[in-house]
């Protein structure tokens, strides 16, 4: 049975279409789904991300713990700051990609996704055990709410006191948003600048109605699932089960630079990744010349010949074109000619660096 966040009925009273996502009923759009990604683009967007999961490692060796396992080094980290990292098998293999905070010197805050935070909270248990720290998985003790987009701070800025403009991108601070407590962070999942608000899931939907009253002269949207998976594509950011998967390793995803091997002692993969050859296939874009659109499973081809995958695609809002992220032999790519398979017809399309869209500072 799915769960629901405590934003639901404020979803169903905005009338939202609901679908199942990784076992919660979230709201895949409100309406036009263009509309919801050209408002984070041009203005802001309201999402809520209270599916994901909260595991607090905390105690002396919390930092040495998250070192051995996780691929990054966060015994580093210094409070208040952030860091993208991933979980991996013995084997490599990508089990999850995670934001990991430090709140304080011995607690840390791992943010995984959906599908994953319980084998994540589990992993983190099993691995933390030889070391001065604990693992607790508080996910039900927060709902997580997004605001997203260049009129974010603004917007912010109405209902805090917090220091948005010295809030640097990857870094949280605890404060109060609407006079209820936050830890408030500035990270999100679509290319633009923005904040992510921690809060008691009894506050989430006043904190919700506060922001979106704020926010409404600023051309603030509620947004769902379809909108963020459309920005991320476009800011080039990696999906799990997408482009990220337990067979596939940072390396693969052209993440390797997250893999701190000069940290102090073992990690959990630390061998596997350190002794894997190169690659022989790349993630890469895709923008299509044509109007069809590359969608995740689509073949991508050269001469007929099968030479890779499609794992993500849309049409891009803000390019005009259907794009795509797919992994392509190595050797594919510098021959060149490269075609998706979309439903028997080889459509062509071009290569470009990630990510699709960066947004202007």
């Amino acid at each position: 049975m799915s769960r629901s966040t405590p934003l639901r009925e404020v979803h169903e009273s905005l009338g939202a279409t609901l679908t199942d996502f990784a076992g919660w009923q979230m709201p895949l759009r409100y309406g036009s789904e263009s509309a919801e990604h050209n408002a984070v683009r041009t203005a802001a967007g309201l999402f809520d991300l209270s599916h994901m999961g909260e595991i607090h490692v905390t105690g002396p060796q919390a930092g040495e713990a998250l070192d051995y396992a996780l691929v990054g080094h966060l015994s580093v980290l210094e409070p208040g700051r952030a860091r993208y990292t991933m979980i991996v098998t013995e084997d490599g293999g990508v089990l999850d990609d995670l934001i990991v905070y430090r709140l304080a010197p011995e607690d840390f805050l791992v943010v995984a996704n959906a599908s994953n935070y319980a084998r994540v909270a589990q992993e983190l248990a099993e691995r933390a055990k030889p070391y001065d720290a604990r693992v607790e998985d508080r996910s039900d003790a927060y709902a997580l709410i997004a605001i997203q987009g260049p009129n974010s701070t603004a917007i912010l800025g109405r209902l805090t006191d917090a220091d948005l403009d010295g809030l640097k991108y990857y870094a949280g601070l605890p404060g109060e948003v609407a006079g209820f407590e936050v830890l408030l962070a500035r990270t999100g999942y679509t290319g633009e600048d923005g904040f992510e608000l921690f809060v008691r899931p009894e506050d989430a939907v006043p904190l919700w109605n506060a922001l979106s009253e704020a926010g409404a002269d600023l051309g603030l949207r509620p947004c769902g699932l379809s909108a963020r998976d459309t920005l991320r594509l476009e800011a080039g950011m990696p999906l799990y089960g997408n482009e990220l998967t337990a067979e596939m390793t940072p390396f693969d995803a052209g993440l390797g630079r997250i893999v701190k091997f000069d940290k102090p002692g073992d990690f959990v993969g630390k061998a596997a990744l350190s002794g894997r050859p190169a690659p022989d296939r790349r993630l890469v874009g895709l923008v299509a010349r044509g109007r069809r659109v590359p969608r995740h499973g689509y073949p991508v081809t050269r001469e007929g010949e099968v030479v890779g995958e499609v794992t993500s695609g849309a049409p891009s809002q803000t390019l005009g074109k259907p794009i795509a992220m797919a992994y392509v032999s190595a050797d594919a790519l510098e021959k060149g000619g490269l075609t998706v398979d979309i439903r028997g017809s080889q459509e062509p399309v071009d290569v470009v660096d990630l990510p699709f869209y960066r947004r202007s500072k």
